[in-house]
């Protein structure tokens, strides 16, 4: 479980550091903080810190509850949390993620490009099978390949399904995916985000390239 999303703090002692991030939405402030977390925090502080942004998360779904973009997001919490906790304990949060999926899809399934398909299909493919869990590479490669039809230029969509080709061995097809997403367009709003992805498709890229020589 601990290869969970990364395939997510409103006010987790990291003070907004500008007048201008004090008028970003709360949806802004939970992607820059998770971003923390995530690329500048370490493993042993992830853990805690996940937790208390997930406690945020709810909040705002609270506050937003037809709002398939604070859905999503909560599900992105939810699996960096199970993924820093590690263990079968991680399974119950990986459950609640995948019903935060499910739920932002009944609401918009375009929301955020896709990203709800994304995110689902890389949970299907870390979380373990049956009878431990519930993944699932067939419904993991399906999920990713309709996250790529309705983004298909895009960041997260290229690199997980590259991901997940890697997995399978495919390594020529892995390659071209991670090649587009390094030429995404940058995300204006999400420059920690972008920056700690370009890094693990250079990283996910030496790896192909090794087993293509």
């Amino acid at each position: 479980m601990k290869t969970l999303i990364g395939t997510v703090l409103l006010a987790i002692s990291i003070p907004a550091t500008s007048w201008a991030e004090s008028l970003q939405t709360p949806l802004n402030v939970l992607q820059r903080n998770w971003a923390e977390i995530q690329y500048r925090m370490t493993e042993q502080q992830q853990e805690d810190a996940f937790i208390q942004l997930l406690a945020k998360a709810q909040e705002a779904v609270q506050q937003h509850p037809n709002d398939a973009n604070y859905l999503i997001w909560q599900g992105i919490i939810q699996s960096s949390t199970a993924g820093a906790k590690g263990g079968l304990g991680a399974l119950s949060l990986a459950k609640e993620a995948r019903q935060s999926f499910e739920q932002a899809m009944e609401v918009n399934a375009n929301a955020l490009n896709g990203s709800a398909y994304t995110s689902l299909g890389v949970l299907y493919h870390k979380v373990p099978a049956w009878p431990i869990g519930f993944g699932s590479d067939k419904k993991s490669e399906k999920l990713l390949k309709q996250a790529l039809e309705i983004n298909p230029d895009g960041i997260d969509s290229n690199y997980f399904y590259a991901e997940f080709l890697y997995d399978d061995k495919q390594y020529a097809a892995a390659k071209a995916y991670l090649l587009k997403a390094q030429q995404a367009a940058p995300r204006p709003d999400r420059p920690l985000a972008d920056q700690g992805r370009q890094k693990e498709i250079r990283s996910l890229l030496t790896k192909v390239n090794a087993r293509l020589s």
